[in-house]
């Protein structure tokens, strides 16, 4: 039995409660702690019976390790488990498995293998109140359902440049799981594959590349999260019938930054979200594309941003009511040059609009028209856009306004546009709701 083997063996005590094992990992030796030389750990891992309780001691434990029946490991936060480097640190191959209080770092930085601080391959696990540092990726949940990701701080390789970081969280043909709570910083995406019916909620994600990136992944929702300082905010591909409300996408970086996107996705709802600050606030790229379906885009504040909201045609189907859009350089634009008539814009606020409301019932007495006229020549040239704002396009466009040199292209009109920003919506809150539908839970985890 080596020195290692030893320690384990020197059990403070094993506790029967009912049929759960508790068992507390003694203590390394001064001189193996000083020289921070890892304990093994997945002997006792595989001495363990289902149900056992592992408590571990401040200290470090070699990973990586493998766990392949159901147990609870329990770092107590001040336990360390790296795996020198190589491979995924925890790998989760059973149903039923609690990792907490854990401080996992160092995988590997192998792409192809994807190499995580906590893999799960099974079903009604929970990973919670660990952090996740120096892992390549951070949680990856592969073909694996109904199970937890709560309270977790993630950050991928630091001398990794943003481009070849891993993902912090990466869901892989999963379903019903909840990532809740979670703070990430320092990793490139959050990233929902091939995934349906799972619960995004009160994150905190920034500093990364997508905030949150949708990739044919239906019947999602994502709420209360919070994606600042990314590349992109939330981004939706090919993902329908997905729920996005009540979530602060802002300072997305760069003149691409954009706060929320949707490409080629249908019958999809952004209710009650802030959107500040970005290059565009909303992008919109073939979407809806189902036949038949929309978009409904109700009850945002779009503020701060260069362009409100931007469309990469003139693409219809898109409902923007009950919104807010203040402050932004442009409210609404075109990649070509087209308008964005054929979307629906009903009841919003526009800081821009210039009319009264002599009935006094909080509308406008006439439409909300927006015109482009000197706009046209970044619209129609991108690269001009680097001029927009400078003194000569304003004065360009206040000439084209004072005395036309042709018709203006009319980008969007809205027959009742709010004269107030605190209004009655037109469109009713909706309750609380999970996405997807009712889950069996014999583990009785769904609530911890």
């Amino acid at each position: 039995m080596n020195a290692h083997f030893r320690h384990f063996a020197a059990v403070l005590g094993v506790v029967l409660l009912g049929t759960v094992a508790v068992m507390h990992i003694a203590t390394p030796d001064a001189a193996e702690t000083e020289a921070r030389v890892p304990i093994p750990l997945q002997p006792l891992i595989d001495a363990a019976e289902d149900k056992a309780v592992l408590e571990l001691a401040p200290g470090v434990y070699q990973g990586p390790i493998s766990i392949e029946r159901p147990i609870t490991i329990d770092g107590g936060g001040k336990a360390t488990i790296d795996a020198g480097g190589k491979g995924t640190v925890i790998s989760v191959y059973t149903n039923g498995t609690t990792i907490k209080n854990l401080h996992v770092t160092n995988s590997g930085d192998s792409h192809n293998d994807i190499d995580a601080g906590i893999r799960l391959e099974g079903d009604y696990n929970v990973v919670k109140d660990n952090v996740i540092d120096e892992c390549l990726f951070g949680v990856d949940i592969q073909q694996a359902d109904n199970n937890i990701v709560r309270r977790n701080k993630i950050s991928s390789k630091s001398d990794a440049t943003l481009g070849v970081k891993g993902d912090a969280i990466r869901l892989w043909y999963a379903k019903h799981n909840k990532v809740e709570n979670n703070t990430v910083t320092g990793s490139r995406d959050m990233v929902i594959w091939y995934s349906s019916e799972n619960r995004i909620a009160d994150n905190d994600v920034h500093n990364g590349r997508y905030g949150l990136h949708f990739m044919y992944s239906k019947y999602n929702l994502v709420e209360g999260n919070s994606f600042d300082k990314n590349s992109v905010g939330i981004f939706l591909m090919y993902s329908d019938d997905v729920v996005v409300r009540n979530n602060r996408m802002f300072q997305a970086l760069g003149p691409t930054g954009i706060g929320v996107g949707l490409k080629e996705t249908s019958n999809v709802e952004i209710t009650d979200n802030e959107i500040l600050y970005n290059a565009t606030g909303i992008y919109l790229d073939m979407s809806p594309f189902q036949p038949d379906t929309t978009n409904r885009i109700y009850r945002n504040t779009v503020a701060f941003n260069t362009i409100g909201a931007r469309f990469l045609t003139d693409w219809p189907g898109n409902v923007f009511i009950d919104n807010v859009f203040v402050n932004n350089i442009q409210q609404a634009s075109v990649g070509e040059f087209a308008g964005a008539t054929r979307n629906t814009w009903e009841a919003n606020y526009w800081d821009d609009f210039e009319g009264f409301d002599h009935d006094q019932n909080g509308t406008g007495d006439k439409a909300y028209t927006m015109m482009v006229y000197a706009d046209r020549v970044w619209m129609d040239v991108p690269p001009a856009a680097f001029f927009k704002g400078t003194p000569l396009l304003s004065a360009l466009d206040f000439l084209e306004r004072l005395a036309p040199f042709s018709d203006p292209l009319v980008m969007l009109q809205d027959a009742e546009p709010r004269m107030t920003r605190e209004f009655e919506a037109k469109t009713a809150s909706e309750k609380p709701a999970e996405a997807g539908v009712e889950r069996v839970d014999p583990f009785g985890i769904l609530g911890n």
